[in-house]
């Protein structure tokens, strides 16, 4: 496996769901490729921030304000 192949099977491997053959041949490059390995490392993170997020309660006027950005950018892309 090369780096593609890792990035392409990333989502399976974190998830648990790749053939045996497969997650052996990943593992084994990820034992010699830093990269890969900071990368997967990292996405595992990103996983577990987001998911472990709570939502941003927003104020009246901060959320009529975004929506208002949002509606003139709809607007705006539109035309």
């Amino acid at each position: 496996m090369n780096c593609k192949g890792v990035i392409r099977e990333i989502s399976n491997y974190i998830d648990g769901d790749l053939d045996p053959v497969v997650k052996q041949e990943l593992e084994r490059h990820l034992e010699h490729c830093e990269d890969c390995t900071m990368i997967v490392d990292q996405t595992r993170k990103s996983i577990k921030v987001l998911c472990d997020s709570r939502p941003v309660s927003l104020s009246a006027e901060v959320r009529a304000r975004l929506h208002a950005a949002l509606r003139r950018k709809i607007d705006h892309n539109a035309s």
